[in-house]
């Protein structure tokens, strides 16, 4: 177990890559280009606006290639893939930039050898972090009190969402038989009395309150976490890490202090977001629309053959407050699919043709959507619509599922870009959890946060 007191939190983490990135780059570049008088690597750090340009587009586009995913981050392999396509992307958009990027040098040589430092300069750090700073020695240690019946649930709900965010024990003074599993063997079971030693001894950072029954809190427990709140020791409530590790809502506490989780952001209400955001919304439908009129052709030549029935289809979906519309989308599955009862499309579903798949993994089978958008029954962003027969048949088994119809529903979403494709009842809490996220942190950075992360998925063929 480690034993290191020092431990970054996700905030910290994130700014550092950010800020460590950008201080290689220009440091090195500046170096190397006095060193050998490169003009070109000397221009594009000293002016201020060509090095503007230069940590913007390093910014965008890393985030879309995923170098601040902090999971992509702590693995030596991905990371060392995403740097490779953030540099060279971002250098060539940067040749590519006139007037707010250095004129192109004559010397070719001087090209390469600033894609080369931009490059090396973050792999080198990169690599460090990797090795380093997301090794062991910087674990955050915690320790959950709970009951023991709670700990697959509250261990599960937090596994591999914060590499460096380990359970290492938990507070019980009532063991149970039920509770021996291969599982937990590397989780301790402490009991109160010795709680503030453990703390001490272990270098616990952090201790989680996730008991939901009040006589679990006993005196004498309620005695040591005074000594360690005392002691500055950080005492958090499992919804409030859950929310913020997840960053979805934890509906499993929502039925009971339902008011705690559901201050909605003001900006659902906010006339001059809302007003602005549908500015926007009309700009990329048009825009959308016209790309879709340049698909239309090749799609069609394809789907004559491949799918072998009509182009579009209409489908009934819940939209804003409960209202019913039409979706219109292209066509990815076979004739009278639906033959019987309405289903979830699954990702091996054999319903779903062979071109379908394709257009589903790229996000092309949802343009015509937005004349949907233009006519104002959906939005760009906002939870997925879903058909009448699923909202009925999920909310009665899943308390305030209709409360994601508060907003418009969206052709891309919190939901979408951090999870699958909905497959069953199950998955579909899941994906209630991010989009209740995004009702209640609904804001303009939330909104590019998901454009970039949509992009991510199209690159990537994520796309279901």
């Amino acid at each position: 177990m480690s034993k290191s007191k020092i431990h970054f939190e996700i905030s910290e983490r994130k700014m550092m890559l950010h800020l460590v990135d950008v201080l290689s780059i220009v440091t090195t570049l500046y170096v190397v280009g006095c060193f050998f008088e490169l003009d070109y690597l000397k221009a594009s750090v000293s002016n201020i606006v060509y090095l503007t340009v230069l940590v913007l587009y390093l910014k965008v586009i890393g985030t879309i290639f995923e170098l601040y995913n902090l999971q992509v981050a702590s693995n030596e392999f991905q990371v060392s893939r995403s740097c490779i396509l953030t540099v060279t992307t971002t250098v060539l958009a940067y040749f590519l930039t006139p007037i707010y990027a250095p004129e192109l040098p004559s010397n070719r040589l001087q090209i390469l050898t600033f894609l080369l430092v931009v490059f090396f300069s973050l792999v080198l750090w990169r690599v460090f972090y990797v090795r380093f700073l997301a090794s062991n020695r910087f674990h955050q240690n915690v320790l959950l009190i709970c009951e023991e019946e709670q700990l697959d649930e509250l261990i599960s709900g937090l596994a591999n969402i914060d590499p460096h965010y380990k359970i290492t024990a938990y507070v019980n003074d009532f063991k149970s038989k039920a509770v021996e599993n291969l599982f937990y063997a590397n989780i301790e079971r402490v009991v109160s009395s010795d709680l503030v030693t453990y703390v001490k001894e272990r270098y616990i950072t952090e201790i989680v309150v996730a008991s939901q029954k009040t006589e679990s809190i006993t005196t004498e427990l309620y005695q040591q976490l005074l000594k360690l709140l005392e002691s500055g020791k950080v005492i958090r409530e499992y919804s409030q890490v859950y929310e913020a590790k997840t960053q979805r809502i934890p509906m499993q506490y929502v039925e009971r202090d339902f008011y705690l989780f559901f201050p909605f952001s003001s900006n659902n209400q906010n006339r001059l977001y809302l007003a602005i955001v549908r500015v926007l919304e009309i700009v990329l439908s048009i825009i959308g629309l016209l790309i879709t009129l340049v698909l239309i052709p090749f799609i069609f030549l394809v789907n004559a053959f491949a799918n072998k029935g009509s182009l579009f289809y209409t489908q009934e979906r819940v939209g804003k407050d409960g209202a019913v519309f039409n979706i219109l989308k292209f066509r990815t599955m076979i004739a009278n699919a639906e033959k019987e009862n309405a289903q979830f499309a699954t990702a091996q579903d054999n319903r779903i043709t062979a071109f379908g798949k394709f257009m589903r993994k790229t996000r092309m089978d949802e343009f015509p959507q937005f004349v949907n958008i233009l006519k104002g029954e959906m939005a760009v962003i906002g939870p997925r619509p879903e058909r009448p027969f699923f909202v009925k048949e999920i909310a009665e088994r899943m308390p305030f599922y209709e409360t994601r119809h508060v907003i418009k529903p969206g052709l891309t979403g919190w939901a979408q870009v951090n999870y699958s494709y909905g497959e069953s009842i199950e998955e579909s809490l899941i994906k209630l959890q991010y989009d209740l996220y995004y009702i209640k942190h609904r804001s303009f950075y939330l909104d590019f946060n998901i454009t970039l992360k949509t992009i991510t998925t199209i690159l990537f063929y994520r796309g279901q």
